[in-house]
């Protein structure tokens, strides 16, 4: 494994979108990429909090009670528990930074449940 791992050429290896992929691994966490375009489907991680760096394009995280806006070079932190949908207008590239165990989807199972992440 390299020791430096360059984001932009990551990013070149995939184009499908909400299917991350895993860069890195970080004690009991996986550093994921991921392409994303549209609305993602509703849902909550029971017990993990789940960040959204944004390296390219702006993501507007949707809550039940308010919008909140990110864009490049800044990151949203989701809470555990709390029920959320990712939104862009356009493809947005993201970083997460997660615990191994942690589905995309959350609670929720649907055609974009990636059962096994890819790693790139």
């Amino acid at each position: 494994m390299s020791d430096v791992i360059n984001i932009a050429e990551k990013f070149t290896q995939f184009s499908d979108q909400w299917s991350p992929k895993i860069v890195a691994d970080l004690n009991d966490s996986h550093i994921k990429l991921a392409k994303i375009e549209g609305e993602f489907v509703w849902h909550h991680h029971e017990h993990e909090d789940e960040m959204f760096l944004i390296i390219k394009g702006t993501l507007h995280m949707q809550y039940r009670d308010r919008t909140v806006t990110a864009r490049e070079g800044e990151f949203i932190v989701v809470p555990k528990g709390v029920e959320h949908c990712p939104k862009t207008e356009g493809e947005v590239h993201i970083m997460l930074i997660e615990p191994k165990s942690t589905l995309h989807t959350g609670d929720t199972v649907s055609e974009r449940t990636v059962k096994e992440y890819q790693r790139i």
